[in-house]
């Protein structure tokens, strides 16, 4: 039996609080979002630290310890913790 599994649009993908960006990226979803025109990722690296950066840009590249220290990662002039329920999120694993 063949089914279709229709992909979530950019607004099931959003997170509707700060818990639940959290909730994901701790539970090992890899996020990709958009903030100022520019795109960025957020997964977690085999050794449990968080890596987030600018796509294709390495020098933008943190690494931290816990989900809330990535909130606290400048995406332009921005926190992401005073804006990720206000990204676009292209891409989200949980």
């Amino acid at each position: 039996m063949n089914r279709i599994v229709q992909a979530s649009s950019l607004d099931d993908n959003k997170f509707k609080t700060i818990s639940e960006f959290k909730w994901c990226i701790n539970d090992g979803g890899e996020v990709t979002f958009i903030w100022g025109g520019k795109e960025y990722g957020v997964f977690k690296h085999n050794d449990n630290k968080f890596i987030i950066s600018e796509i294709n840009n390495d020098s933008s590249e943190k690494c931290y310890n816990t989900a809330d220290d990535v909130l606290e990662y400048m995406v332009g002039k921005d926190r992401l913790r005073d804006v990720i329920t206000q990204v676009t999120v292209t891409d989200r694993t949980i």
